[in-house]
């Protein structure tokens, strides 16, 4: 399943059913940067687990307000709609490979 890009249009469908891991950044942000390609792969490896949704905070602000996102890279699992877990900052493919396990 390819990275899905997530708006305030599309958030709440996007995220209704099954796991899904969101990704909050920004084009400007190193870590957010950093944590791309990582994402890239744990699709790659996860398809069938988890749905990755990219949301652009600059341009979908009513989304990160109504999540209370501070700092990007802000991570949430979403299970079904509800937040189950969040990661604030960069983590390795395998830290998130190990939250996907935890919650499939």
């Amino acid at each position: 399943m390819a990275i899905v890009k997530g708006t305030d249009q599309n958030f709440k469908q996007e995220v209704s059913e099954g796991l899904v891991l969101v990704d909050f950044w920004a084009a400007w942000c190193g870590p957010c940067k950093m944590i791309a390609p990582v994402l890239e792969e744990l699709d790659a490896d996860m398809d069938d687990k988890v749905k990755i949704v990219k949301v652009d905070v600059d341009e979908n602000q009513q989304t990160a307000s109504e999540y209370g996102i501070m700092s990007i890279p802000t991570l949430l699992f979403m299970k079904n709609g509800e937040t189950v877990d969040k990661v604030v900052g960069f983590r390795p493919k395998e830290a998130l490979a190990e939250l996907v396990e935890k919650h499939a």
